[in-house]
């Protein structure tokens, strides 16, 4: 082999490794609402988990990926530790689809038209071909992610194909035949390189392509290898066990160690038993036979498969082991789970962090709704201890909102489509406006303080008619938390009017208080926080009318282009849904404070 062959061996090996990194995300990008479902309903069935991991791993070609994203999940409390080691199990036999893709390279058409059109000699350009016309020309977002996979696979099969040539003349080296031959004497050896080497690549798909290409030398033989295959699947683990470990909590660490226990264990009885195979002779009609393509993505295949139907009884088991091999630690439980929840290995689905996001701030949402229905009460009857209750809150949700922002910030980089970017923003606004939904709540306790530290006393009106804009405020709040946490827009549409409602109680309020201090029925302490009062309710109905809009327009352009004009043609009353509810609110709260 001259060193134009070396050349060329190896520039297929960086073009087969670069299209399988392509189709890859070409993958992951067109199918990732998909993605996020399956892994969202996994059941407690754990053959449900491991039909799951295999159709999941199957799409992306990515068992390291497909078991990133289940520790993503299992932090944030979406799935628990049986439901991911289940996942874990269908990982590896999802990601033997490419090796069964691969084998296509053994097909021989006699001549058959049909056949021709799946030979790799003819499948490959075509793919390339379909996927720079929908890259170059058409131009959607929607065809990209397709575009992308196609010219990924096209890649694969071209540079398979450049490889299998270059190392057509290794069949007539005796010394890779005599490197070779040691892997039939040692099958630890062979356990050890495909460990090693897919460590390094940091594929096992990509090393039993090769491993597919090195067939075509046709001195390969069955138990050179099976010991190559068993440690291609112990190699890829090692990185998920490293990627599980780094800045995690106790249960992703259990799920990388039961994707090595998982593995190892199948190995260890796949040893024996093919040594058993071997020495009673049930094998010796393929022990030294040539293996294709073919019959390496076979036995990738049945190794794997039969491992997790081998393992599926024991999962409580294993999930026992896990238990006692990484103890839980005696420290004090995390009081802001929230901000755990916000993994990064999530970026790797931006689809799937985002909504792991979204399901966050509904839950931060909540808690400032809590909260500012604690600082109304504080109002009438003001509680120390709630107060203790208000600012800890406050701490929580200013926590939560840097902690978001700062995980939108980095997952923005990430961020392929229209929709996912629509959707960033969309949350990026809404946990400020949360946030300070809970600031308003927290300087309304401090209000209700100076009430009491000054002696003060709202009037009898002034109290009825507060009665009347805090039913007004938390209507607008539950509704906001509703619409977003829902996404239904007839609910978010309720929103605006309600708010225009609002801001008319407030400048009324403030007219009808402005009175009373002119004819001394208030006294100015009182009046001034009443006006205040007033003024953060006010602010706080900006913050819904803010989120109700951002909502409105991830599916509506115009809206999002320009909401300002939006809000403009809304108040102008040409819309007849916004003036129904508007009226309604108004019968509802604004006409009552004019008969007080």
């Amino acid at each position: 082999m001259d060193i134009f062959t070396v050349i060329t061996m190896l520039g297929g090996l960086a073009m087969f490794l670069y299209g399988m990194e392509i189709m890859g995300d070409g993958l992951k990008s067109s199918s990732s609402k998909a993605l996020k479902s399956m892994l969202e309903k996994v059941t407690q069935s754990v053959i449900m988990g491991v039909i799951t991991g295999t159709l999941v791993t199957a799409v992306i070609q990515s068992s390291t990926a497909t078991i990133v994203l289940t520790v993503g999940l299992l932090g944030a409390g979406i799935l628990n530790l049986r439901q991911a080691i289940s996942i874990v199990m269908g990982a590896n036999i999802g990601t033997t689809v490419t090796a069964q893709l691969i084998r296509l390279m053994d097909i021989d058409s006699g001549g058959n038209f049909l056949l021709e059109l799946f030979n790799p000699d003819t499948l490959a350009p075509i793919a390339m071909i379909a996927g720079i016309i929908l890259l170059m020309f058409i131009k959607k977002k929607k065809t990209t992610g397709v575009g992308t996979m196609l010219m990924g696979f096209g890649l694969l099969f071209t540079g398979l194909m450049l490889m299998s040539d270059s190392v057509a003349p290794l069949a007539e080296s005796p010394a890779f035949a005599g490197a070779v031959q040691k892997f039939s004497n040692n099958p630890f050896l062979g356990i050890l390189t495909g460990l090693v080497t897919t460590f390094i690549i940091q594929s096992s798909s990509a090393m039993t392509g090769i491993l597919q290409a090195l067939s075509s030398t046709g001195v390969l033989t069955f138990n050179m290898i099976y010991p190559v295959i068993m440690g291609i699947n112990l190699g890829t683990c090692i990185t998920t066990a490293i990627v599980c470990s780094i800045g995690t909590d106790n249960d992703a660490k259990r799920t990388g160690f039961a994707h090595i226990a998982f593995n190892t264990i199948g190995t260890i009885l796949f040893m024996i038993v093919m040594t058993l195979l071997h020495r009673t002779g049930v094998l010796d009609g393929i022990w030294n036979s040539v293996v294709d393509s073919g019959g390496i993505a076979d036995f990738t295949t049945l190794f794997n498969l039969v491992t997790a139907i081998v393992l599926i009884p024991f999962s409580n088991q294993l999930v026992k082991l896990t238990t006692m091999v990484i103890k839980d630690k005696d420290d004090d439980p995390d009081e802001y789970p929230e901000i755990r929840s916000l993994d990064e290995k999530l970026f790797i689905s931006p689809p799937v962090a985002l909504d792991q996001v979204k399901v966050t701030t509904v839950k931060m949402g909540e808690l400032a709704r809590k909260n500012f229905r604690r600082s109304i009460q504080q109002l009438s009857e003001y509680s120390p201890d709630r107060s203790a209750k208000i600012a800890a809150a406050e701490d929580r949700l200013d926590g939560f909102t840097d902690a978001a922002e700062n995980y939108l910030i980095h997952l923005s980089r990430h961020i392929e489509t229209d929709d996912d970017n629509n959707e960033l923003n969309m949350l990026i606004q809404s946990v400020t406006d949360f946030e300070r939904i809970g600031d308003y709540a927290s300087r309304i306790d401090e209000l209700a303080g100076r009430l009491v530290q000054e002696g003060i006393t709202f009037s009898a009106t002034a109290r009825e008619e507060l009665t009347i804009m805090t039913n007004a405020l938390l209507e607008i709040i539950d509704t906001t938390v509703e619409a977003f946490s829902t996404e239904e827009e007839s609910i978010a549409k309720k929103i605006e009017p309600l708010e225009e409602v609002i801001d008319e109680m407030v400048a009324s309020l403030k007219d009808k208080h402005l009175l009373r201090l002119k004819n001394g029925s208030c006294t100015i302490s009182a009046g001034l926080i009443f006006i205040e009062v007033l003024t953060f309710m006010g602010r706080a109905a900006d913050q819904c009318s803010s989120i109700a809009v951002f909502l409105m327009g991830r599916r509506h352009a115009e809206i999002l282009s320009n909401h300002h004009a939006y809000l403009h043609e809304l108040h102008k009353g040409n819309d007849a849904d916004y003036v129904a509810v508007f009226n309604e609110k108004r019968k509802q709260y604004l006409d009552p404070i004019f008969t007080i």
